[in-house]
């Protein structure tokens, strides 16, 4: 009974005192680079949602774990407390795209590493981070500038058009293809992807392939800056 007492009193006196400057200098600092992250997104990002009302949630989302963090490694108490609460919420986010879930785990990344005060090695890995992120997007920028978006959309009969007859059809017309999103349900049927095309008579001859599928289809080809 005496160690069941002792521990009790240990989770409910043991804490860490918080530097006020020491916090404060952290969240600037935590705040400045995700926003130096959201900015990256914007301008090197491939996704198709809207980038840049998305980046803005990375300032939010550092701030918020890092002062979760700052808080809860001050008490034992307060760090089995938060085990506690995340198995009662769930967060559920429409992540479409592998890389908005990438950026949004390097928002919480800075997070999580300003609120256990490592910001040296935060800095330094943030830094290494942007710096392959921006070096990979050039190099590849010539091959990225050749690909198209392409998005498929049926609203009538659907199931008269499989996914499988699509890529079928885009292996015939395009150099290169890529999925990148698809929904299907009993109303509608959506499908993008990101396919290769060397001019515009590949793109009217990969129309009208596509068209022979279904006459309710509906395309729409864009590039990453804008539509063609």
């Amino acid at each position: 009974m005496n160690k069941i007492e002792t521990f009790q009193q240990f989770l409910t006196t043991h804490s860490a005192e918080i530097s006020l400057w020491g916090f404060i200098f952290n969240l600037i600092l935590a705040t400045f680079l995700s926003f130096i992250l959201s900015k990256v997104y914007i301008r090197y990002g491939s996704t198709l949602s809207n980038r840049r009302m998305f980046a803005w949630n990375f300032i939010m989302i550092t701030m918020t774990t890092m002062l979760i963090i700052t808080v809860v490694k001050s008490s034992l108490a307060l760090s089995l407390g938060l085990v506690g609460a995340l198995s009662i919420v769930r967060f559920r986010a429409a992540i479409k795209d592998p890389e908005e879930l990438s950026y949004l785990f390097l928002a919480i990344a800075l997070g999580l590493g300003f609120g256990a005060d490592q910001r040296v090695i935060t800095t330094i890995a943030f830094l290494i981070i942007i710096t392959v992120i921006i070096f990979r997007k050039k190099a590849l920028k010539s091959v990225e500038e050749q690909n198209l978006f392409l998005t498929i959309n049926v609203t009538k009969n659907p199931n008269n058009v499989q996914l499988d007859e699509i890529i079928k059809t885009l292996k015939t017309t395009c150099n290169g293809i890529n999925l990148r999103r698809f929904d299907e349900t009993s109303e509608q049927l959506e499908a993008t992807f990101q396919v290769m095309l060397e001019n515009y008579e590949e793109l009217d001859r990969c129309k009208k392939e596509l068209q022979k599928l279904s006459p309710e289809i509906s395309i729409t080809f864009l590039d990453h800056k804008g539509m063609i």
